[in-house]
Parts: C-alpha cells; sequence; structure tokens
C-alpha cells in the first residue's frame, strides 16, 4: 500500500497520523525458516542487513508478511537513509532497524481484508518487545498537531491513515503523507548528505 503525497497538513476526525520514516521499503516474508526482505524492486536485503533478517526471523509465528521500512536513527531519534548506505565514523546512531507500519498475513492467513487498525493490534502483538523490529511511531490524534510534533522533531513528514482501510496494492487516497519541503536541510539552510 502507497501513500498519496498531498501538499497541506490536514485534520481528519478518527484517522492515525505516524512518523514518515526515511528508509528502505521492505516487505518482510517469513515462511518456516526462511526470512526474506524483500524491496519495491525485487531486491532481497537479508543478506544486506543478517542480524535484522535474524531479529524477524525469530518473531513467534511460523509465517508472517510484514510492510515497512529498514532505517537508522539518529540520537535524536531521526531516521536517516543516507546512514544505511554509509554511516559516519564516530556518529551515535541505532544500527539496522525494521519499522513495521502493517501487517499483511500471519500464520497463514490473510488479514489484507481487516480494517487497519485491527492488523495494527495483531503486528503489536507479533513484535511486543523487540528492540530491532518496531512498530511505526504514532503522532498526536489530531492531524495538525501531529504535523507540528514532525516539524518540531525533525521527521521528514507524517503519514496519515484510515483506521478502517483494508491493505490496497498501489497507491491509495485512504492513506496520505505530508513531507516538509525543506527536510533536507539543516538549521543553517545547508543540505545535510
Amino acid at each position: 500500500m502507497q501513500a498519496t503525497q498531498v501538499s497541506a497538513p490536514f485534520h481528519r476526525p478518527g484517522w492515525v497520523y505516524e512518523e514518515k520514516v526515511d528508509g528502505y521499503r521492505v516487505v518482510a516474508v517469513k515462511t518456516g525458516e526462511s526470512l526474506r526482505l524483500i524491496s519495491r524492486t525485487g531486491v532481497d536485503y537479508a543478506k544486506r542487513f543478517p542480524e535484522l533478517a535474524q531479529s524477524l526471523a525469530a518473531l513467534p509465528a511460523e509465517t508472517f508478511t510484514l510492510d515497512g521500512e529498514v532505517a537508522v536513527y539518529d540520537q535524536a531519534r531521526i531516521s536517516r537513509i543516507e546512514w544505511l548506505r554509509a554511516r559516519p565514523k564516530d556518529v551515535p546512531a541505532s544500527g539496522p532497524v525494521y519499522v513495521a507500519f502493517d501487517l499483511l498475513e500471519l500464520g497463514g492467513r490473510d488479514v489484507r481484508g481487516e480494517p487497519l487498525w485491527k492488523r495494527r493490534k495483531l503486528l503489536e502483538s507479533l513484535i511486543a518487545g523487540r528492540r530491532t523490529v518496531l512498530p511505526v511511531r504514532r503522532l498526536s490524534s489530531n492531524g495538525l498537531r501531529a504535523w507540528a510534533q514532525a516539524v518540531h522533531r525533525g521527521y521528514e513528514g507524517i503519514v496519515a491513515k484510515d483506521p478502517e482501510s483494508p491493505y490496497e496494492a498501489g497507491r491509495t487516497s485512504r492513506w496520505l503523507k505530508v513531507k516538509q519541503p525543506d527536510y533536507r536541510k539543516d538549521a543553517r539552510g545547508f543540505y545535510r548528505e
């Protein structure tokens, strides 16, 4: 499921608002002992991130399919996609983590037709207590406050989601994203690496 970009922050009663993660979009697929981390272009990142693949494989389900992003966070807990390619030396940062924002299949059961709120509960139960597999951070339940939080904390933006939405292939208007226009600029106006 892909969010449709909109130009300005908004509030829709009942919707949920999440951090927009700046990482590699990856679907994690576990089948028995096999764990794959598949990008949208079909690349399997399991060998590139072996510890992360091990953490996902250790989750307590025989099979699952998660939608999320592989990310690295700086000391301020801001995701930094450029650090997945090459992290600067002597800079405090997390190792790669899997930030899960949806669940498509669990234990052989296709849950894509279930509402997002129910899939989120199943997802949270599956990954509870993990340090390298995390649910995407939820922000304020008010879209405009969520946007203010994202700007204040330095996130790339927000993703707004209809909690009743099923999981659909492709781009949808039931998930909407708003990005900060100058996200890559630091406080002095220079673009970050």
